[in-house]
């Protein structure tokens, strides 16, 4: 990982700037509300099958690390040389690892706060969630990026189609839509993990299952997400006038868009077994959403609005940990109050400071901007200095 301290890049393409700044607030925002009970419907996952707006973060920012993919590949001319090789295998290991880093400081601090030793809580390998965010987006990357250095770009939507209508088949004769320990994305991740390394999920009775959001066979339709992605790259590279740019992202993710809708019907949208539909559905919101910020702030030069994003899509990563790290300090410190009565400090300031006045919801979704609002302070500071983190 580099901190590089360089001036501003004016020429940067500042709508990719403002999307990946608007998913990266948007994974904060949701991942840290007062309480998990109180949540309003938009800002929650679907349960299954179906889409909500929380549910096109994660896909949006996929499908900007492929657009980004394909402007920092261009430099190695699409060639699977030695220094561009190493440059995608360090940083898939690199945010694969911060992933598992996240995960491990998680259950330390759960560990300390519960009152057990530093090396016994430093030491639950067996309960240490191997799948998760980051490690999604890093083997998603890395896939997608070695075979953008390997075949030729006029083959890559043929390898999509592939991808996608391999994984269709998968999911189709493996019980792959059915929520239940039996499909085969879970299957395959306890035979490879183990349970007690997995995600656990509740099905529609109310139990508890191993059924990780995340899992191993489930990157492969991510791999095509991050490649068509980086087709939309290849799309602005090859365009300089920003009104084409805009004309065939709108019409490229219209089609994508479409197309998903469609195929719903046989093939249900549905975000934690990444299925086909949801990744032509998102990506072709993705693009839409683009092209329209393109127009807005490329164009039309109207970018005051967008300082806010701007400052987590310049350390999109960077912020992300920070969020993680301190999501689970406040979590895990404790403070007294009120003549002995002990809270973390996140339940002290939603249950004893927002909670009363702004109630159970408001008070929740108020916690969350609050906490979003410090992160971004964190990224202000970063790039009031001009300093960006790359990995």
């Amino acid at each position: 990982m580099n901190t590089v301290t360089t001036p501003r890049q004016e020429s940067r393409l500042l709508s990719l700037d403002i999307l990946r700044g608007i998913t990266v607030a948007g994974m904060i925002m949701v991942n840290n509300p007062g309480s998990w009970q109180y949540v309003y419907t938009p800002l929650g996952h679907a349960p299954w099958h179906g889409l909500t707006p929380t549910d096109l973060v994660f896909p949006f920012f996929m499908f900007i690390m492929g657009v980004s993919a394909f402007m920092s590949l261009q430099k190695f001319r699409f060639k699977p040389s030695g220094p561009a090789v190493w440059k995608i295998v360090r940083r898939t290991l690199l945010i694969f690892v911060i992933g598992l880093g996240l995960g491990w400081f998680g259950q330390l601090c759960s560990g300390l706060a519960a009152g057990e030793s530093a090396a016994d809580a430093a030491t639950h390998f067996d309960t240490l969630r191997i799948p998760g965010v980051l490690q999604r987006l890093a083997l998603a990357y890395g896939f997608a990026a070695l075979v953008a250095v390997s075949v030729k770009s006029k083959y890559l939507p043929a390898i999509i189609v592939l991808l996608l209508s391999g994984y269709f088949l998968i999911l189709q004769f493996g019980k792959g839509f059915e929520q239940s320990e039996q499909n085969i994305i879970a299957s395959v991740d306890r035979a490879l993990w183990g349970a007690g390394h997995m995600y656990k999920d509740v099905n529609p009775q109310g139990e508890r299952i191993a059924f990780d959001p995340e899992g191993l066979l489930s990157t492969l339709p991510s791999i095509a997400h991050v490649l068509i992605g980086f087709l939309f790259g290849k799309l602005i590279v090859d365009n300089r006038e920003n009104h084409v740019r805009v004309e065939k992202l709108l019409i490229g993710g219209t089609l994508l868009a479409f197309a998903g809708l469609l195929l719903q019907y046989g093939c249900p949208l549905n975000k934690k077994i990444w299925s086909p539909t949801f990744v032509l559905v998102t990506t072709g919101f993705a693009a839409q959403l683009l092209g329209l910020l393109i127009r807005i702030t490329d164009i039309h030069k109207k970018e005051r609005w967008s300082r806010f994003f701007r400052v987590f899509g310049v350390n999109p990563l960077a912020v992300y940990v920070f969020a993680g790290i301190l999501a689970t300090l406040l979590s895990a410190i404790r403070i007294t109050y009120r003549g002995g009565e002990t809270v973390s400090i996140k339940g002290f300031v939603y249950e004893v400071l927002l909670r009363p006045w702004a109630g159970n919801y408001a008070g929740s979704l108020l916690y969350a901007l609050l906490f979003v609002a410090a992160c971004r302070l964190f990224g202000y500071l970063l790039y009031k200095r001009n300093i960006y983190i790359k990995i």
